[in-house]
C-alpha cells in the first residue's frame, strides 16, 4: 500500500515496532497529544482502516479498544468512533454518598438519549411538548406507567396510574392529600430523608416504629396505631433506604392487615423493586385499596428523567392527590415524560435497567471483597448499610472520611424523628453507583476500608 493511503496521523507499521494493535493505539495517542487529531474528529470505520493497513479486522478492533481504555476514543453507536474530549477531574472527592444508578457497561447512553429524543420529536407535535398538561400525564404516559408496573402487579388499568415529576413530589402530594396539619405519620426509625423534609414543611409529625432485621415489627405497628391514631404509614419495603432490608412476604401481609384493621393509609415508596433479586410482591398487592404505590425511574434508569408513577386505585383519592400535586408541581415536564414513555414502550428502558442491574451486582461483589467481614449487603440495589466498629461513630467517621476525600452518609441523616428513634444505630450508607468508573470506586472503597481499620486517635495523630 502507499503512504498517501494512510490516515495522516498514522505512521507505517513495522515488524520491529511491537504488536500492531499497540502501534496503532500509540499513534492515536501521539496524534491526540500533538493536535493532529482533535476532540470530535471521526475516525475511519474499522473495516476501511484494516484494508488500508492490510491487517485483519481483529487488529483494528483491539487497537480501538486499547485507545478507549486510554480514554482517547468514544463510540457513538451507528455514527462511528470519535476522538474523546479530555477528561477533566474537577474534584478529588470520591462520592459514596449519593444513591444514583451506576452507568451500565456496554450501553451507549449518549446514543440512546439522542435516539429517544429523535423518536419523540418525530412522533409528537413539538407544540404539545412545550405547553401545559394537566391530569397526571397523557394517555400514552399512563399506559407506559402501567406497563412499567406490570412486573409488580400484572396488567393494570392505566387510569389508576398517575405520572408525577419524581418520587419526592409524589410523597409530598400524598401527605398533603391524605392527612391534616398536626397528623402523625408512622415510619421506621431510619428511613428516606425526603419523608422528614416533606412532613416537616407540611406541619406533620413523624413517629418512629421499631424495626428489626426484617423491617418494621407488626406488634409495634399495632401498638403505635392504637396509641397515636396516625394519618399515614410510610414504608420503603424493598432494599430499604438506607438499611437495604427487604421486608419478607409474610411480614408484608401482616403490616397490610394491621393497617387495614386500623384504617391507616400506606405510602409504599418502592424505588428499588425492579433492581432486587426476586423481591416479594408489593404491599399494595395485599391491600390494593389501602396503599398508594410509588415507583420512580430515578433509581432504575437515571435521575435526570424526574418521572415517577403512582398507583392509586380509588378514583376519589386520585383526584385529591392530583389537586394536592398541582398546588406545587403543576405537571411533569412533557418532554421528559415523553422520553420516558418512548423508552418504556420501545424496550430501551428495560435494556438500560438490565445493564444497571448487572453493573450494580458487580459493584456489590467488589464491595464484598474489599470490605470483607464488614459487608452486610443483599448483593443488589444501589447501596450498602455498614455497621461500624465501636471505636467509630458515624458522624465522626463521615468527617474523617471527608478529610481523606471520601463522601459518605452517616446514620443521623436518616433518622425519621430527628434522632430520637435512631440513637442505637451506628452505621453509614455507602452508595455504589455515584462514582462512574469502577477503578475509582475501588479506590474509594479501599481508602474507606483502611480508614475503618484505624482508630480515631491514630487518624487524628496523622492529620495534625
Amino acid at each position: 500500500m502507499q503512504d498517501e493511503d494512510l490516515p495522516i496521523w498514522l505512521p507505517r507499521l513495522t515488524a520491529q515496532g511491537g504488536p500492531r494493535f499497540l502501534q496503532i493505539a500509540d499513534a492515536l495517542q501521539a496524534a491526540v497529544a500533538d493536535g493532529s487529531l482533535n476532540p470530535g474528529d471521526r475516525l475511519p470505520p474499522q473495516r476501511r482502516l484494516a484494508a488500508q493497513l492490510d491487517v485483519d479486522l481483529t487488529t483494528i478492533t483491539r487497537a480501538y479498544d486499547e485507545a478507549r481504555r486510554r480514554h482517547l476514543l468514544e463510540g457513538r453507536g451507528a455514527r462511528g468512533t470519535y476522538v474523546a474530549a479530555p477528561k477533566v477531574e474537577l474534584t478529588s472527592i470520591l462520592d459514596l454518598s449519593m444513591n444514583t444508578p451506576p452507568p451500565p457497561n456496554g450501553v451507549d447512553f449518549d446514543d440512546m438519549l439522542k435516539q429517544g429524543l429523535s423518536q419523540v420529536l418525530m412522533r409528537t407535535d413539538a407544540e404539545l411538548l412545550m405547553t401545559y398538561h394537566l391530569g397526571g400525564g397523557s394517555n400514552s404516559d399512563r399506559k407506559a406507567g402501567a406497563q412499567w408496573l406490570e412486573p409488580m402487579f400484572g396488567v393494570l388499568d392505566s387510569e389508576q396510574v398517575v405520572v408525577c415529576p419524581g418520587a419526592q413530589a409524589a410523597i409530598a402530594a400524598l401527605i398533603l392529600a391524605l392527612t391534616q396539619p398536626g397528623d402523625m405519620i408512622l415510619a421506621e426509625p431510619t428511613s428516606y430523608p425526603g419523608l422528614r423534609v416533606a412532613a416537616t414543611q407540611l406541619g406533620r409529625r413523624i413517629i418512629a416504629v421499631e424495626a428489626d432485621k426484617h423491617g418494621m415489627i407488626p406488634k409495634m405497628l399495632n401498638q403505635a396505631c392504637c396509641q397515636h391514631k396516625p394519618g399515614l404509614l410510610y414504608l420503603n419495603p424493598t432494599l430499604q433506604n438506607p438499611t437495604a432490608i427487604t421486608i419478607p412476604q409474610r411480614r408484608r401481609k401482616e403490616l397490610a392487615s394491621i393497617a387495614k384493621r386500623c384504617n391507616v393509609r400506606i405510602i409504599e415508596d418502592d424505588p428499588y423493586w425492579l433492581l432486587a433479586d426476586a423481591p416479594p410482591p408489593p404491599i399494595a398487592a395485599f391491600a390494593p385499596e389501602q396503599v398508594s404505590y410509588v415507583s420512580t425511574l430515578s433509581k432504575c434508569l437515571t435521575p435526570g428523567l424526574r418521572v415517577a408513577f403512582v398507583l392509586i386505585r380509588d378514583p376519589h383519592e386520585r383526584e385529591r392527590f392530583l389537586a394536592a400535586l398541582r398546588s406545587f408541581a403543576l405537571m411533569t415536564a412533557p418532554l421528559t415524560a415523553a422520553l420516558a414513555t418512548q423508552w418504556i414502550l420501545d424496550g430501551s428502558a428495560a435494556r438500560l435497567m438490565e445493564g444497571i442491574r448487572k453493573e450494580a451486582r458487580l459493584r456489590h461483589w467488589m464491595a464484598r471483597d474489599i470490605l470483607a467481614g464488614r459487608y452486610s449487603g443483599a448483593g443488589d440495589g444501589l447501596h450498602v448499610w455498614l455497621e461500624l466498629p465501636g471505636y467509630w461513630n458515624s458522624s465522626q467517621l463521615a468527617r474523617a472520611a471527608d478529610r481523606e476525600g471520601i463522601a459518605i452518609t452517616p446514620a443521623e441523616a436518616f433518622a425519621t424523628d430527628n434522632g430520637s428513634g435512631s440513637g442505637s444505630v451506628n452505621a453509614i450508607r455507602i452508595s455504589l453507583g455515584s462514582i462512574k468508573d469502577r477503578e475509582r470506586l475501588q479506590a474509594g472503597l479501599q481508602r474507606l476500608s483502611h480508614l475503618l481499620a484505624r482508630r480515631p486517635e491514630s487518624f487524628s495523630a496523622t492529620v495534625v
